[in-house]
């Protein structure tokens, strides 16, 4: 198969379009986050039913709030509208499924994967792009690691953009999220399983982000605001080229970090983005490489050797980049990460631009640590 875009993916330009479009009602379960229903659909009056992931734990998604979520609901919904960001989103394409708990048998392959309930997704920030895939990534507490399930049976029936929902987004999430957005569309480009197809959506991605975050270098952070449509948009691109292509290394090696450490997803990435490319670059500099870096060469207007130093600092006006150490990570913990890098994050690994063997992704490690 060349490619895949399996959501509808519908744009409203406020909340309420959506929700009267959508006809919002009891027979909907509605996941989302207090500050961000109560402002934009609190005064609509919809008789659904409305869960606060908040209410379940912070950060980043895990089995265990997963399963308190599940055993919160009352009704028996027809549909599942997801509203936030990628927490949110993963959690909700588990609770479309018919088989749900115990979680962790689910991700062991012990209990089908079948969907039940019509799927809703709403992103609220610019960067998951979980809206266009049929992964659901969690953070395995028991297990010390974080594991994506896959399969068609979680693609979202809708995917719905709405501008307004990111005009409150803080700055540092806005940052974190879009990175994210970046790096999905980089790794996709430099995937084994791209394409033509997947790579124009790539490649556009790429475009945007950078385009708006050059902005933000020249003007400072306020100059995102006219740009945050073609965030989410550029978002959404690089989620339907990640969901066809993969992602790889930079989120395989990422998930020990934002498990063990509590890292923000967009953060824990950005922590391993350049080293990996860096030792891509190491072992192979022809091919898509050589592609993807002219052409962020040419946006950055660089050289093109030196582009993944340019990127850094780019990105650098967004948030501060810190080594491993300084996230409390241990040196000892550099093997005890790469083991559970080789044991859990095959799926993603066997879409690395080169293959990464136990040694140099040890040394990756070492050389962010």
């Amino acid at each position: 198969m060349q490619f895949e875009i399996k959501p509808r993916i519908e744009q409203y330009s406020t909340c309420r379009q959506f929700a009267e479009a959508c006809a919002i009602g009891p027979d909907d379960l509605v996941l989302t986050n207090q500050y961000i229903y109560e402002p934009l659909f609190g005064q609509l009056g919809l008789k659904c039913e409305v869960i606060y992931q908040e209410k379940f734990g912070a950060g980043e998604p895990s089995d265990e709030m997963a399963e308190a979520i599940y055993k919160t609901i009352q009704g028996k919904p027809k549909r599942v509208i997801a509203i936030g960001g990628g927490t949110i989103l993963d959690i909700a394409k588990l609770l479309a499924l018919k088989h749900v708990t115990p979680i962790l048998d689910l991700y062991d392959g012990k209990l089908p994967v079948q969907k039940e309930k019509k799927l809703i997704l709403v992103p609220t920030t610019c960067g998951t792009g979980s809206e266009m895939t049929n992964i659901a990534i969690l953070a395995l507490l028991s297990r010390g690691t974080k594991k994506g399930l896959a399969s068609a049976e979680m693609y979202g029936d809708v995917a719905v953009l709405i501008p307004e929902l990111l005009q409150t987004l803080p700055f540092r999430v806005f940052a974190t999220s879009s990175i994210d957005a970046l790096i999905h569309s980089i790794e996709s480009a430099l995937s084994p399983k791209a394409t033509v197809y997947s790579k124009l959506f790539s490649y556009r991605a790429i475009d945007m982000i950078l385009h708006g975050y050059l902005e933000i270098q020249k003007h400072g952070e306020e100059a995102r605001i006219p740009y945050l449509k073609d965030f989410l948009i550029a978002s959404n691109y690089a989620g339907i080229a990640f969901g066809n292509a993969g992602c790889a290394a930079v989120h395989a090696l990422s998930y020990p970090l934002g498990a063990s450490y509590h890292v923000a997803h967009g953060e824990s990435n950005y922590a391993i983005f350049t080293g990996v490319m860096k030792n891509y670059l190491v072992l192979k500099k022809d091919g898509e490489i050589d592609t993807l870096t002219r052409h962020i060469a040419e946006l950055l207007g660089c050289d093109q050797s030196r582009v993944f130093d340019e990127l850094d600092q780019l990105l650098g006006c967004l948030i501060h980049k810190k080594a491993l150490h300084e996230y409390g990570m241990k040196e000892e913990e550099i093997d005890s990460f790469t083991d559970s890098v080789i044991e859990n994050q095959q799926r993603l690994l066997a879409n690395n631009f080169v293959p990464l063997d136990r040694d140099r992704i040890r040394l990756i490690y070492r050389q962010l640590y």
